[in-house]
């Protein structure tokens, strides 16, 4: 992780669960920068050339695009996951991600880092079954998953215009959800993580 100051830009890296080119959950994503101080920024990181996860592969030179997953997530000071939700669950396109920046275990880049979990979905429920699963698999890299309450957004095409979430609630919503990631973030550097 690098060094902060209190000078230094709060770095946010967003990952989204879909590599649809029309991906609602990317559209998301894309609409946060508006939402944040000046103080911090995002960038997105998109999963399309991440091979399947095989662990003859993970060594000292794994795949260009898992090593570059790997330094954009060390080089974040938080990260941002949106994902839709597939048959009650975390699209596997995720899950790959997640099982490769989990590597080496114990020791990845994700460990000890600040992730705000958010689902976006056409349905009414907002993709909010996929959470437990993702939450339950960045517990397990030992990242940090805000708690708080779920941001599940759901009717979510209804609410996208031109490649961005254009729906003032859901935004108020997100930019309190994005504040607490924030905080988080600010508390562990209070602490000397």
């Amino acid at each position: 992780m690098h060094q902060r100051t209190s000078t230094t830009r709060t770095r946010l890296l967003g990952i989204s669960g879909s590599i649809r080119s029309q991906s609602n959950c990317t559209a998301v994503l894309r609409s946060l920068q508006a939402l944040l101080p000046d103080s911090a920024s995002i960038e997105l990181f998109p999963l399309d050339e991440i091979p399947l996860y095989n662990a003859d592969l993970d060594g000292a030179a794994p795949p260009a695009a898992v090593a570059g997953l790997k330094q954009a997530i060390s080089q974040a000071d938080g990260i941002v996951l949106c994902s839709p939700e597939y048959n009650y669950g975390m699209p596997g396109v995720l899950k790959n991600a997640i099982d490769w920046a989990s590597r080496p275990g114990f020791a990845s880049p994700l460990k000890g880092k600040p992730a705000l979990v958010m689902t976006a979905s056409p349905g009414t429920a907002g993709g909010v079954r996929a959470q437990a699963q993702i939450r339950d698999a960045l517990a397990a890299t030992l990242a940090r998953p805000v708690v708080r309450q779920h941001v599940a957004i759901a009717n979510v095409a209804a609410q996208i215009s031109d490649g961005r979430l254009v729906h003032q609630p859901t935004l108020d919503f997100v930019k309190v959800a994005l504040g607490d990631l924030l905080a988080e973030i600010a508390l562990l550097d209070g602490a000397g993580r």
